[in-house]
């Protein structure tokens, strides 16, 4: 049976980018409003009074200095504090679809592969825009591909995911060259509201192309030497708009249920030991060390969170490019962030040099590529 590669990577960009300073500008504007407009009850006790920010505590909080957004307008109002963009009605195409398009195209040309040369399309996004029909199913069809196609998910965790399906498929004979693509459109899950999450999320497409290492016919490679799953149920990282939400009244619903919320704290304490050990296993069940890699790829959520994952598990401070940092310019990308880590951060390994693709998060989950350079 022949190795399974990743072949090409791909990245979407949105137009749009929003500063630290830009949101924090907005939101305590809509904090001096909000606090005006409430002063009798704020005063009274009735109403708590919303805290301002800073871009300094942003920063420190998460290591993230901006984002690329889909659409920048409403986000910067006051007055409302969302993106301003139209519904995708039927015949429409959806955010998801455009972004994840324009990510597999890249990926197919870094692989030297034609739509005729892709057998499977796998679509892996933390916030699906519709239920069916599958958004995945339109991304085949408008890029010219046969065979079949899904939709996936499963938060921060995704892309790993929908990329170890893919190694099973080939595995297992039922696809031979396979399109992962990897929209992330959360700038609409975002609550610009809140003091403690307005500034977590960017949006950003990946995708890779995955086949047996017989057709690659790529300049530059990677191996799939292992992959390796785990789940936990954990209600700490949590969004429950959903299709059954028209049934209930507004007073039944709280008014942060379409929105993510987490709690930050309980995150950081229970879900790092979970990835360490987690990474430390696999690598044990490889016969490896962590210094045996040249480059861990990590989930790119929050910067004190990779650092202390990454001294860890190398028992000393990371190099630069040892952990590869893109959260700072595109902020908590969902599932994507170890996948721009990697397409940006690939270059500069010998044939044999091995790297760990990692992400985590929601769920909780996590799940890891083992690769190396052919």
């Amino acid at each position: 049976m022949s190795n399974i590669v990743i072949s090409g990577s791909g990245l979407f960009i949105p137009p749009h980018t929003v500063s630290n300073d830009e949101l924090i500008q907005a939101y305590n504007a809509y904090v001096e409003k909000f606090n005006a407009e409430n002063a009798a009850a704020i005063e009274a006790g009735d109403v708590e009074a919303l805290p301002t920010s800073s871009s300094e505590f942003v920063e420190k909080a998460s290591g993230i200095k901006s984002r690329y957004v889909m659409y920048k307008e409403g986000m910067l109002d006051p007055e409302r504090m969302a993106p301003t963009f139209k519904p995708a009605l039927a015949g429409d195409e959806p955010e998801t679809v455009t972004m994840a398009i324009a990510a597999g195209r890249e990926a197919m040309e870094q692989a030297n592969k034609k739509p005729e040369d892709i057998d499977l399309v796998i679509m892996g996004t933390t916030n699906h825009q519709r239920p069916y029909p599958s958004a995945a199913v339109e991304v085949q069809q408008k890029l010219g591909i046969k065979g079949f196609a899904y939709d996936m998910g499963i938060a921060c965790s995704t892309m790993t995911f929908a990329m170890i399906n893919a190694f099973t498929a080939l595995k297992a004979g039922t696809a031979k060259c396979v399109l992962v693509v990897n929209p992330e459109f959360a700038s609409p899950q975002v609550n610009l509201k809140s003091r403690d999450s307005h500034f977590i999320f960017g949006d950003v497409a990946t995708a890779v192309v995955m086949e047996l290492e017989d057709t690659c016919t790529a300049d530059y490679a990677f191996r799939v030497l292992d992959t390796k799953q785990m789940t936990t149920f954990s209600d700490n990282i949590r969004c429950d708009g959903n299709y059954t939400d028209h049934s209930f009244s507004d007073d039944q619903l709280p008014e942060d249920r379409p929105y993510f919320r987490q709690n930050g704290r309980k995150v950081f304490k229970e879900l790092l030991p979970l990835v360490t050990g987690f990474i430390s296993e696999q690598l044990v069940e490889n016969k490896l060390e962590a210094s045996d890699l040249k480059r861990m790829w990590l989930h790119q959520a929050n910067l004190t969170m990779n650092m202390f994952a990454a001294k860890k598990l190398l028992g000393r401070e990371p190099e630069a490019n040892e952990t590869p940092i893109v959260l700072d310019e595109f902020a908590n990308t969902a599932s994507a962030g170890s996948l721009i880590a990697f397409h940006r951060h690939k270059d500069g390994f010998e044939s044999g040099e091995k790297g760990l693709i990692c992400s985590f998060g929601a769920g909780y989950s996590v799940g890891s590529l083992l690769v190396e350079k052919i």
